[in-house]
């Protein structure tokens, strides 16, 4: 186990790695792995989705403590736009009061307690070797949770500013145009305070950005827009960091074909345990950096069910994805073992030649197969989701296989008896439940 205090810092920037843009690969040209739990409180203040995460306010070292000891490497640093959640981007400054009886904000006035946390909360990630994904806007919950968070307590509505902006030129009480390029108003405080962020993160090597969380298809051009903004802005500083657009529902394509380097993948039917669809993940096909989240799957389905949730993190892990585990950091099963899950395919790939690997089902019985085949270097991870026998394709590669046995549930390894390859082998499982099958060729 990994304890506190004894990993390194993250090495950045991070950039897609040249060969194998599955992964990102840090300044020395090794292939990084990103997995870790995120959840909505962890930079602004307040109860999401009628959830408490942790007491306010939220422990910040706690939740990088937990992060630590499970070996994980990734967050989602989150970001809510609605005045509900504290710190906010803009001073409050009046004259008058917002609709929440606090002074109005002034939109060409940050509020820098709010970068300083960001600063703050990222430097302490990266001391710990974890990685951020820095969150600039929230679009899914300010569309679909409207009943709990109406336009009305939103920054850019009309009574909740001194500056004359207002997020609903078609009254409707939406807001939609507020994540499009409708209104240059908006348009340019947006811009300025993207502009703030990234200024504020530059120098530090652990950081990555994203658009804005599942945006819905009225936003795809507006991020398509703050994607290039984000670029151009970072050229004239020293460091590039990547930048991300993530997806929900009917996005999927969108994001793939979009200029973003990584991106994560919306709703999945092959994800929900009362699905009967038992495919798994698609494989990666290397477009991009696709980090499988369960936000975007549905989130709730992974907290009961311990032996679901480690199968989708082997899975996706397997199938050429980073993992991401949004979670309430409770003691549920599901959370347990999903940390867990994500911190043993974080050592496997560390300890593999993560760059020279490619998902490819074909080359093992159950479709679960992260590869180099050979001949130069080969190795194989494969996984049994329900245990027993597998055969794996071991034709690519002529010479003598060392074989270890890794148990996903209690994480213990056993090694086999060694294989010659230049065929197909057959593996027996030593365990009663899933299991992993490492091969390596021998030197």
């Amino acid at each position: 186990m990994i304890r506190p205090g004894t990993v390194t810092e993250a090495a950045g920037p991070l950039r897609v790695h040249p060969t194998n843009p599955r992964y990102f690969a840090d300044p020395s040209g090794r292939a990084v792995y990103l997995t870790g739990s995120h959840t909505w409180e962890n930079l602004q203040d307040g109860v999401i989705q009628g959830y408490t995460v942790a007491p306010q306010p939220f422990d910040y070292d706690g939740y990088l403590d937990l992060l630590e000891e499970n070996g994980h490497n990734f967050i989602r640093l989150w970001r809510y736009e609605l005045a509900d959640h504290e710190p906010q981007p803009w001073a409050r400054t009046g004259p008058g009061q917002a609709a929440d009886g606090k002074p109005k904000f002034d939109l060409q006035r940050f509020h820098q307690p709010y970068f300083d946390r960001l600063r703050a909360r990222v430097i302490e990630a990266g001391r710990r070797g974890i990685y951020v994904g820095v969150m600039l806007f929230e679009d899914w919950i300010f569309m679909v949770k409207r009943e709990k968070f109406p336009l009305e307590r939103h920054p850019f509505h009309r009574d909740n500013n001194v500056n004359g902006v207002y997020g609903d030129p078609n009254g409707d009480g939406w807001g939609i145009a507020i994540h499009t390029l409708e209104m240059p108003a908006v348009l340019e405080v947006q811009k300025a305070y993207v502009r703030k962020v990234i200024e504020t993160v530059n120098d530090l090597d652990n950081v990555l950005f994203e658009i804005c969380n599942e945006g819905m298809r009225h936003t795809r051009d507006w991020q398509y827009a703050m994607i290039d903004f984000v670029r151009r802005t970072q050229s004239a500083l020293p460091q590039q960091h990547p930048v991300g657009m993530t997806s929900v529902h009917d996005m999927n394509p969108d994001c793939l074909a979009s200029a973003a380097d990584w991106s994560s993948l919306g709703t999945l039917g092959w994800a929900r345990p009362d699905n009967e669809c038992v495919t798994g993940p698609p494989v990666a096909d290397g477009q991009k950096a696709v980090l499988m989240d369960t936000d975007h799957i549905g989130w709730d389905f992974f907290m009961n069910d311990a032996a679901f949730t480690r199968a989708w993190v082997w899975k996706s892990f397997t199938r050429g994805y980073g993992t991401l585990l949004m979670e309430t950091l409770t003691d549920d099963p599901g959370w347990i073992a999903g940390r867990a899950a994500m911190g043993h395919t974080r050592r496997y790939a560390d300890r593999m030649d993560l760059a020279r690997t490619t998902p490819q089902p074909t080359l093992a019985s159950t479709g679960y197969c992260l590869a180099n085949p050979g001949p130069d270097g080969a190795e194989l991870l494969v996984y049994l989701p329900a245990g027993g026998s597998v055969t794996v394709d071991l034709s690519g590669s002529p010479g003598q296989f060392q074989v270890e046995w890794f148990d996903p549930a209690e994480g213990a390894i056993k090694t086999g008896n060694a294989v010659v390859g230049g065929g197909r082998a057959v593996f027996d499982s030593p365990f009663d439940h899933d299991a992993v099958l490492y091969l390596k060729a021998r030197d």
